[in-house]
């Protein structure tokens, strides 16, 4: 009998793969098992698009502990007997239908990947995109994913301690919610997610299951969305003290004798977390799902199945030992029961009160379709590229120091300090860094060492060209960790795209992976987690290609650091990675004032990696040897803003005067406000000037002085000379006053 096409636009599946899921099976599919292949072939659970360029990025490190895509996040060694699991996930589609409790429960599922490792998770970091704040619907959404992740973070007791938010139009009808987690394992004790033997027990912990969330990997987070009425129903609901006590109970479970695997109930619910246990365990598994407890009354095994009620984990547990953890759990008030057994057989067998009501191949549901994507050019790409952006004068109502306090003042650029206040960053009594500084610093108790963190990503660059773009992110992610004074030694990533069944979107996949790929492997580090989520659009318009990379680095002595600010009166300002701190042309390809002041996206934007490891390297080295007092990566709103932003940080002005050259005065937009790649501002005291340019150039980084710390304005060259306080309004003030809009 033939299926309709809504069943099939219910669950996200086409009907081509439906074919294929009866060939596989030799038969038509049941309700229930049609709902089992929905969920575990869906874009989000199954990969179908990105699996195979997943499988192209670098993997391989010394320090890795858990391969990605293995286990529930990444583990990487940090000597000292610890090791950090990592690992960052959107909840795009459910933040645009209900902002609070979509990024709420982003906020939970990515915890539980972490503590599913045996991890204590210590940080929370977050990327978000909206569309323009002069639209009251942008402005709502803004503030109930700020209020979801404030509300559910600090409620759990992990210090939220950096992030970014970035706007643009084409964010509007899909905002971008991701959110990275970092958890810290001691004795290097990494936790499986997978039984051990036939006979080990399925236990289930955590919250009642109900009807929220039913299709919200098939259905919500698996294609393109409109009609936010109806999907409000897929989105979970969240409760933050039940995850706390689930935390510290599945963190004190994992030393009970006989407890050998844990897994996170998230996406698809019962049905993927069991599955995908018993896949990895290369064993089958039967599920009774009268055992499961429900907090509404009249559910089907179908709704039980699917559901993604939140705080949920599932155990796997030796026979014999289940007591203990009922005991345990029964503590910290939490239900469990028994609701399966891992057996011999191959399959994923469904019971109800005896009778089997689906029992269907594991490697069937766990093998959704890999699909081939394209690679041409789209032909709007190459005349965005070849626009000749040396033509576009500075608009006739605007010099350039109002174009300095325009940037400042643009939400992109503005200080976020009105959202950090609303997180807890200092939980946990770690931070080092708080938000607001490139990236934020853990100490690990114990020890002496640091973990910095950090996440980028720029849509416009990986617009405008899509390879240079993602390797910018992960330059950049990195740049950040090393401004502190630490080494990058892992990343995750986030990849936020459009329809994956477009060819300009799939070329904008290839390329970013590809980009991605040459920086991890320039910088020698692995991709060890991360999360794809396509299908970002509305109205036929996709978002701008977004991969968010999350960076981690490690510094050996904490107390080595240094932040952005800068910090005493006679200081000189040396500019790392470049010869000249006038940018001209390089940089205007996708930058903020192309867009602030020209209302335009044009450009191509382009890296040197091998120059940008030499400069991180650099900067590393001058921190660990103590010659700078500050270093603050050069990147949105380029040099002006990047001097601006350590002048208002630091309470002090500054004084670029270069010698060596002057900016043209003919593109001083480009000059002040080009964002060319790969540098660093730095400040030190005057006698260290010879050391750090001698280091410079034994390092082949081009180095120069350009000016000095001091007063109370910033002036650069002949160009721009305003109060010190002008720039610090305009940067601290303009965003809330978005916001009031």
């Amino acid at each position: 009998m033939p299926i309709s096409k809504e069943i099939l636009d219910e669950i996200a599946l086409s009907e081509p793969e439906y074919e294929a899921i009866v060939d596989r099976l030799g038969r038509e599919p049941g309700e229930l098992e049609l709902g089992l292949f929905g969920a575990m072939w869906s874009e989000h659970c199954g990969y179908k698009h990105t699996k195979r360029l997943l499988k192209t990025l670098p993997r391989h490190s010394e320090r890795l502990l858990v391969a990605p895509g293995a286990e529930n996040a990444g583990v990487v060694d940090i000597g000292d007997g610890y090791a950090v699991a990592m690992k960052i996930e959107s909840h795009n589609h459910p933040s645009a239908v209900e902002p609070y409790q979509g990024a709420a429960t982003g906020i939970g599922g990515i915890v539980r990947d972490i503590f599913a490792m045996g991890a204590r998770p210590i940080a929370l970091l977050n990327s978000l995109r909206f569309g323009p704040l002069n639209i009251d619907r942008n402005r709502h959404l803004l503030n109930g994913v700020v209020s979801g992740i404030s509300g559910y973070g600090n409620c759990i007791g992990v210090p939220d301690v950096g992030g970014e938010i970035l706007f643009d139009e084409r964010y509007s009808g899909n905002p971008l919610v991701n959110a990275m987690c970092v958890g810290l394992i001691s004795d290097a004790k990494v936790m499986s997610a997978s039984a051990d033997a036939p006979g080990d027990l399925l236990l289930l912990v955590g919250s009642k299951t109900g009807r929220d969330g039913i299709h919200g990997a098939s259905g919500l987070a698996s294609r393109s969305f409109e009609d936010e009425p109806e999907m409000r129903s897929a989105v979970q609901v969240g409760n933050p003290f039940l995850e706390k006590t689930l935390i510290e109970a599945c963190l004190e479970a994992i030393d009970i004798p006989g407890v050998v695997g844990m897994q996170d109930c998230g996406a698809a619910g019962i049905t993927s977390a069991s599955i995908e246990m018993a896949y990895r365990s290369n064993l089958g598994i039967t599920i009774n799902v009268e055992n499961i407890p429900r907090r509404e009354s009249g559910m089907t095994a179908y709704e039980v199945m699917l559901s993604e009620s939140q705080e949920r984990m599932l155990i796997a547990v030796k026979p014999g030992n289940q007591n203990r953890l009922f005991k345990l759990f029964k503590k910290w008030d939490l239900d469990a029961s028994i609701i399966g057994t891992f057996e011999t057989h191959s399959n994923a067998v469904i019971k109800e009160n005896g009778i089997i009501i689906s029992s269907t191949p594991i490697d069937a549901l766990s093998d959704a379709p890999e699909y081939q994507l394209a690679a041409e050019k789209p032909q709007w790409l190459k005349q965005l590229q070849k626009q000749d952006l040396s033509e576009l004068k500075p608009p006739p109502d605007i010099d350039p120091s109002d174009a300095l306090l325009r940037i400042l003042a643009s939400p992109n650029i503005a200080s976020k300090h009105n959202v950090w206040r609303q997180y807890d960053h200092q939980v946990q009594n770690n931070t080092v860094i708080t938000p607001g500084s490139d990236a934020a610093l853990i100490r690990i108790q114990g020890t002496k060492r640091g973990l910095a963190i950090s996440t980028d990503g720029n849509g416009r660059l990986v617009y405008l060209a899509p390879r240079a773009g993602a390797a910018i992110a992960v330059a950049e992610a990195c740049r950040n960790i090393s401004s502190v004074g630490a080494k990058p030694v892992a990343i995750t990533d986030g990849l936020n795209f459009g329809n994956p069944e477009r060819p300009d979107i799939q070329y904008q996949l290839i390329e970013a992976m590809a980009g991605i790929a040459d920086a991890a492997k320039t910088f020698n580090i692995p991709v060890v987690s991360g999360n794809a989520s396509l299908y970002n659009e509305s109205s036929d318009t996709a978002i701008y290609p977004t991969p968010i990379i999350g960076a981690l680095g490690i510094l050996d002595d904490v107390t080595l650091h240094v932040r952005s600010a800068f910090l005493n009166e006679g200081d000189a300002i040396v500019l790392i990675g470049a010869d000249s701190p006038w940018d001209n042309l390089q940089g205007a390809g996708g930058s903020e004032a192309l867009a602030t002041l020209h209302n335009t996206i044009a450009g191509t934007p382009h890296i040197d990696l091998e120059l940008e490891s030499r400069v991180q390297e650099l900067c590393r080295s001058l921190i660990q040897n103590s010659l700078i007092n500050s270093a603050h990566d050069c990147s949105d709103g380029g040099l002006a803003v990047a001097v601006a932003e350590s002048a208002i940080q630091g309470n002090i002005g500054a004084n670029i005067q270069h010698h060596a050259s002057k900016p043209h005065t003919q593109l001083w937009q480009w000059s002040l406000f080009g964002e060319s790649q790969s540098r660093i501002i730095i400040s030190l005291s005057p006698h260290n000037i010879n050391a750090v340019l001698q280091s410079a150039h034994a390092s082949d980084v081009p180095a120069t002085e350009i000016g000095t710390v001091g007063g109370d304005r910033l002036r650069f060259a002949d160009i721009i000379d305003i109060p010190l306080k002008s720039a610090a309004s305009a940067w601290l003030n303009s965003f809330q006053q978005a916001m009031n809009s």
